[in-house]
């Protein structure tokens, strides 16, 4: 049985993302594919057991490519509040990797090949003595290390992790850098593939930065946030991709300039000369991805009425403008089981720029 253990240098790397792909990719060359994330810090509650969510997504990529696996095996421990706190009073090491090493021998049982995610770098989870590297030689795993865009820093990065790998005797399968970004592209991608080179360490792929990818949709935003919606929304506009924010906090003749396709226009709940330029922009052809009142004002009715018959999906926040705006901006958006469209396009992203035949040599 073949195992790949993907760490990163740093959080949203997009560990996950590259998991995702690889399964994708490699569910004709191994027939069974088995996937854990032995540590996870942001979980959902799944048939009453805290599950990472990141499981959540795999597991239905797993599905479709017609493999079963339990979630609570592929995310056995979950790092909820407390946690680390509850360690350091009265450690219980034991008990964490013997939860960890019985749900991969579950998830592991009959298959060809088994991803192992990560988190974050490789010395997260040493507070509990399970950093990363611990567990990849726990669970006798090769890495492939996850790096995002540019040449010095993720080199640096690079090596600074790997030497924890080593220090466990963990093998280094392989780096990818991620999001590089598209005009810089030709660039980093020789540069950094002759500096590690220099350090003896394979670059398994180089992907470009896809901006859709980190696109959230008006679901995530209600979900991560404490917003309501004005109306009964469907589920199509519910999962409207949010390319652009829009502060409509200016004269409509000049707000009209930056409302594009997919903008989320956030204005305050009596600017209703803002959300009539939206209206109208939506009735000439602009897909308007959806509307945040702030301040927790509403409209009149006739506003409300027409935004409810344009199927412009309206959230009701109750904080001011800019710290609405700032709330959306810094979400971390993840790809969810729902999300079709970014699932096929990381699918092609890691066959088109990451070398699969020689992750499979060096396996």
């Amino acid at each position: 049985m073949k195992r790949i253990f993907i760490a990163a240098t740093k959080q949203n790397d997009g560990k996950t993302t590259v998991a995702l792909g690889l399964i994708s990719n490699f569910k004709k060359a191994f027939k069974r594919i088995g996937f854990i994330k032995p540590v996870g810090q942001r979980y959902l509650e799944e048939d009453g057991f805290k599950i990472d969510e990141d499981s959540v997504l795999i597991e239905d990529s797993l599905k479709l490519c017609g493999i079963k696996c339990k979630l609570k095996d592929m995310s056995p421990v979950a790092v909820e509040k407390g946690f680390t706190e509850d360690y350091i009073a009265g450690p219980f090491r034991k008990t964490i990797t013997q939860q960890i090493k019985e749900s991969f021998k579950r998830v592991s049982r009959k298959q060809n090949l088994v991803i192992i995610e990560g988190t974050g770098h490789a010395g997260v989870g040493s507070v509990f003595d399970h950093s990363n590297a611990v567990v990849a030689k726990l669970l006798g795993s090769k890495v492939i290390l996850i790096s995002s865009g540019g040449i010095g820093r993720p080199i640096d990065e690079i090596v600074l992790n790997k030497a924890l790998f080593d220090k466990e005797g963990v093998r280094l399968l392989g780096v990818i850098i991620n999001k590089v970004m598209p005009g810089k592209f030709n660039k980093i991608n020789e540069l950094v593939r002759k500096g590690l080179r220099r350090k003896g360490i394979e670059v398994l792929g180089v992907i470009p930065y896809n901006p859709m990818l980190s696109y959230p949709t008006i679901r995530q935003i209600l979900e991560e946030t404490d917003y309501k919606t004005l109306f009964s929304c469907s589920d199509a506009s519910l999962d409207n991709h949010v390319a652009k924010i829009v502060i409509g906090a200016m004269h409509p003749k000049e707000a009209v300039k930056y409302i594009v396709d997919h903008s989320l226009v956030i204005t305050p709940g009596d600017r209703e000369d803002i959300i009539k330029l939206t209206l109208d922009l939506h009735v000439q052809g602009c897909k308007i991805a959806g509307i945040i009142l702030t301040g927790d004002l509403i409209p009149s009715q006739e506003f409300v009425n027409q935004t409810k018959s344009a199927s412009i999906p309206v959230l009701l926040a109750k904080s001011d403008t800019y710290t609405t705006a700032s709330a959306v901006h810094d979400l971390t958006v993840k790809i969810r089981p729902t999300d079709k469209e970014k699932i096929e396009t990381v699918k092609n992203l890691i066959h088109d720029y990451v070398n699969l035949d020689m992750i499979v040599k060096r396996m």
